[in-house]
């Protein structure tokens, strides 16, 4: 994270800044600060407000020039009519250090008046999305034509125990953006590992790393056989956060890592096949979640797991037809090699068992069903146990990643019948979303689970204003909430 995040006390009237914004909800009046504030700026701010020229409207902005002290210049910013104070600030951070961006000014102090710790920390996450950016592998342009970007940020009135949060939340989702937007020929499944090894390393975590030896050792045919037809080395990696009590059972978090799908033998349209870099972000969320479960120093045992490998068509690949032999025992039958995410996951959620978890969330860009299903709002929940999905749904909307709970009734359970194994990979198009669950569910043997479908929400492909084009973080915020539930 490149952004500098900082609290101050300053009085609005005399700030020394290049920009200032000021975050309305609508209805609302100006206090004490925004009066005086209103004094050097000429009355505008009252004018706009009174001709109702600024409605503070979710999303509204506008600029206003400096006056004769104080900010250079003014940007408002409106909440909208508040349903949940802290996720609209959330947002109006991130729309305003975009807005800062493209205005080059480098600097900017943000006011929304005495804010909570939980609304500090909504502040901040929302101020470090928008400041984010991936320019790793472009040329910069010339000088003339450059832009400051921003770099600093000091939020006003603000509690310094939100403001530590909030950057813990910030770095994991700048890592896991940064891992998703990377090309598929520089996230391999090895720079995976090292990014773990990394994180194990500052924070003091535990790190185990298997290949395709290690994993043939482990019996984990539904893992390898996706990997078959790469020669990259595929990677199962385990990070272990002990915050909690010695011997207490941990919270599993797995993610999908296939750092391209290009779908194998049942090979994906070329058009928009690009996009299947970001197949990772299952894997992404992960390795940023426990980046901040770290920095956060929470008072409970987590286990981050991640299946990584790239689906590619070869001479080697697995075929449609096939039977794998699953680590659990279990036999699967590949109908389509482009439902592959499901086949690493099974064998990383029989994996997971051996930590005895209190609970397992997994995420996955799974299924184009779930998109059909529920578009880029909102990620698809399933689980076998109603209280976790509960919690998984409270922990999203807290922070700002909703989830809507799909049903796994066992009469889909017909569409992955196989007449030659024990399950089938596939049951089709209809109700896609539920068969690629409920086959996940025939892994999840005894532990709570649940699974997030993340395949309309990890990644946008259009400027969605507060997001850029590329990674939007989930589920790192989800993972984070949900473990902070049950640290307490």
């Amino acid at each position: 994270m490149t952004l500098s995040l900082s609290a101050g006390r300053a009085e609005l009237a005399a700030l020394d800044a290049p920009l200032l914004v000021v975050a309305l909800a609508s209805g609302e009046a100006p206090d004490e600060r925004l009066t005086a504030l209103d004094g050097v700026l000429g009355g505008a701010l009252t004018r706009f407000l009174n001709r109702r020229d600024f409605r503070a409207a979710r999303d509204e902005t506008l600029h206003l020039g400096g006056g004769s002290a104080g900010p250079a210049r003014v940007l408002l910013v409106g909440l909208g009519k508040i349903t949940e104070r802290a996720s609209a600030l959330r947002r109006a951070g991130a729309l305003a250090a975009r807005q800062a961006g493209r205005m080059g000014v480098g600097r900017l102090a943000f006011y929304a008046g005495t804010l909570s710790r939980d609304e500090t920390e909504a502040v901040a996450v929302g101020l470090a999305a928008g400041a984010w950016d991936y320019t790793d592998t472009k040329t910069p342009p010339p000088e003339e034509e450059r832009r400051a970007p921003l770099t600093e940020a000091v939020i006003v009135a603000a509690d310094e125990r939100g403001l530590e949060n909030g950057r813990a939340i910030a770095e994991g989702h700048a890592l896991a953006r940064t891992l998703g937007m990377m090309p598929g020929n520089l996230c391999t499944p090895d720079f995976l590992a090292e990014t773990a090894r990394d994180i194990a390393a500052r924070h003091g975590l535990g790190v185990t790393v298997l290949g395709r030896a290690e994993m043939e050792r482990e019996g984990m045919g539904s893992f390898l056989c996706v990997a078959q037809g790469t020669p990259q080395d595929p990677k199962l990696i385990v990070l272990e956060y002990n915050g909690g009590a010695a011997g207490t059972k941990p919270v599993a978090l797995v993610g999908k890592g296939l750092c391209f799908d290009s779908g194998g033998i049942s090979i994906k349209p070329a058009q928009g096949m690009e996009w299947m870099k970001f197949d990772m972000c299952g894997a992404a969320g992960v390795l940023g979640a426990m980046e901040a479960i770290a920095r956060l120093r929470l008072p409970i045992n987590v286990v981050g797991l991640v299946g990584s490998t790239t689906n590619m068509p070869s001479g080697t690949a697995v075929k449609p037809g096939d039977v794998v032999r699953s680590m659990s025992g279990k036999f699967i039958e590949i109908i389509n090699t482009d439902a592959e995410g499901r086949l690493v996951l099974a064998d990383v959620l029989s994996y997971a068992a051996r930590y005895e978890p209190a609970a397992v969330l997994d995420a996955a860009t799974l299924t184009g069903a779930c998109v059909i299903a529920l578009g880029h709002t909102a990620s698809g929940i399933m689980g076998n146990d109603a209280g976790v999905v509960r919690e998984v749904l409270a922990a999203g909307t807290r922070a700002g990643e909703p989830g809507w709970e799909l049903p796994m009734w066992d009469d889909f359970k017909e569409l992955i019948k196989s007449d030659v194994a024990d399950i089938k990979n596939s049951g089709g198009r209809p109700a896609g979303t539920i068969t690629a669950a409920l086959f996940l569910k025939e892994f999840a043997d005894g532990y709570p689970w649940v699974h997030l479908d993340i395949a309309g929400t990890a990644y946008t492909e259009a400027d969605l204003g507060t997001v850029p084009r590329g990674p939007t973080g989930v589920p790192v915020g989800t993972f984070v909430e949900f473990v902070r539930g049950r640290a307490g």
